[in-house]
């Protein structure tokens, strides 16, 4: 087993007791026993911004348009803690896979540390700069200070939501993927009640509009994180244990300690270098929807908002696929830790042919239903039918989609983190915006040759991704 586990205390302590032993068994019933938790633990992380979007979206086009860039902003800077989490996973799953408990909490509580700082600097970019950034966008006025109040807001309460991101990838790497499922459905719960009364003004509460959607946001998560952080210092789990022992489920046992704590830069060094990469793929995806929106918004607000729109769904379909993806890439890290490289490799396999036929599925329904699906955000006529297509045109490369997420997500679950940055960056800045900003003017497309350049770069990324997971170099990657 190629890994490096020094720079950790008491490696030779006796090892903590695992009651679920991913690296053994049947690969396709781990996948999905795995797999189905972090598919609605996904899908509920993003079901926030949407449930946001769906209200704002009573109070018209610009606010619509308001929320979704300011929404760019606040994927920017969440990409960044999503890299960093990335670090995290892959060296905690090595550990588990190796059955060294202790090192895992240990790197866990390092990881914590390091998005702490983060959420500072989170925090003073909101409070000084989401007015300049808005205004990068060339927006109406309106759309600029809706946005704006959005952002500030997010960002300086940006701790909470960052802290739960860890704990969350914590537990999940370590095998337990229920707990975290179960914190966020209750944590969703609170924002789906609580939306409609504080952005529109239901019962005793008073009409906050935009900023009621990120006080909601950030009052729920709260909720999210005292549950997680309770779970994991107390080492207890919230679901109960007869249904997770009829089912077969883990549970990582973490307990994390702040006793004897200590900086060790040489933990924090690792989680870094291995979850740069990501946060700078994660970053220039964020950074490409900034010029998107720029491409846009010469076509009016309502191509802004239908855009908009279209990214919301896309979000949400691409939910489900993502945790697919982080439960294949959890146990290719475990398999690798556990010295067990080609059992890693078929069960990356399986999980990506496994999305492709549940993205076959998806695009068919966004076929038939689009715009039924456009008028849950707003009804106005025009952004229907603009909406509608954007979403129709985008299913060409859904198909592909799930394929290459769950690849890269093997890939940089295994710590192999730089050739993924490598081929996001090539497919967005080499050929989808530059076909983006060349369709529209340039050809009979209009504002959907933006739609058309995603599909191409993503008909790129996967020939990409599969030649390189076939390669194989990941498996020998050393975290």
């Amino acid at each position: 087993m190629e890994e490096e586990t020094e720079g950790t205390p008491e490696n030779d302590r006796s090892r903590n007791r695992f009651d679920r032993d991913w690296t053994q068994g049947s690969i396709i019933g781990n996948l999905m026993k795995l797999s189905w938790p972090m598919m609605v633990s996904s899908s509920l992380n993003m079901l926030g911004p949407t449930i946001d979007m769906i209200w704002v979206g009573k109070l018209g086009s610009a606010a619509i348009a308001a929320v979704g860039v300011a929404g760019i902003g606040v994927q920017l800077l969440m990409s960044a803690i999503m890299g960093l989490a990335m670090g995290m996973r892959a060296i905690i799953a090595r550990f588990i896979g190796a059955r060294d408990l202790q090192s895992a909490n240990y790197v866990a509580v390092q990881a914590f540390l390091v998005s702490a700082v983060v959420s500072v600097i989170m925090a003073l970019i909101g409070l000084f700069l989401a007015d300049p950034i808005m205004r990068l966008f060339l927006l109406e006025e309106e759309v600029v200070l809706q946005g704006a109040t959005y952002l500030r807001i997010v960002f300086v309460g940006g701790i909470v939501m960052v802290v739960r991101m860890m704990c969350e990838g914590a537990m999940q790497a370590a095998g337990d993927a229920v707990t975290p499922m179960w914190i966020g459905v209750f944590f969703r719960f609170l924002h789906v009640a609580l939306c409609p009364f504080m952005v529109l003004g239901w019962w005793v509460f008073p009409q906050l509009g935009v900023s009621g959607a990120a006080f909601t946001n950030i009052i729920s998560q709260s909720l999210g994180l005292g549950l997680s952080l309770w779970v994991l210092f107390t080492g207890r789990s919230i679901y109960f244990d007869s249904i997770r022992k009829m089912l077969r489920l883990g549970q990582s046992q973490m307990k994390l300690t702040l006793d004897n704590f200590r900086v060790d830069p040489a933990i924090i060094w690792r989680i870094i270098r291995i979850g740069v990469p990501s946060s700078i793929m994660g970053m220039q995806m964020a950074l490409a929807g900034f010029v998107f929106v720029r491409i846009m918004a010469p076509f009016g607000t309502f191509a802004v908002a239908a855009h908009t729109i279209s990214q919301r769904v896309e979000m949400i379909l691409f939910m489900p696929i993502m945790g697919l993806g982080m439960a294949a890439g959890t146990l290719a890290g475990q398999n690798l830790g556990a010295g067990q490289p080609e059992r890693a490799e078929r069960g990356g396999w399986v999980a990506a042919l496994v999305a492709l036929a549940l993205m076959a599925v998806f695009s068919l329904g966004l076929l038939l239903g689009a715009e039924s699906i456009v008028t849950i955000f707003n009804k106005e006529s025009g952004l229907v039918e603009m909406g509608s297509s954007f979403i129709r045109i985008a299913t060409a490369g859904y198909f592909l989609i799930g394929f290459v997420i769950v690849l890269q997500f093997c890939i940089s679950g295994a710590g192999d983190t730089i050739p993924p940055m490598v081929i996001s960056l090539l497919m967005m800045w080499l050929i989808q915006l530059p076909l983006a900003y060349v369709l529209p003017r340039y050809t009979d497309l209009g504002v959907y040759g933006v739609r058309w350049a995603m599909v191409i770069s993503i008909g790129v990324g996967t020939i990409a991704y599969t030649a390189y997971f076939r390669l194989g170099r990941w498996k020998r990657k050393r975290v």
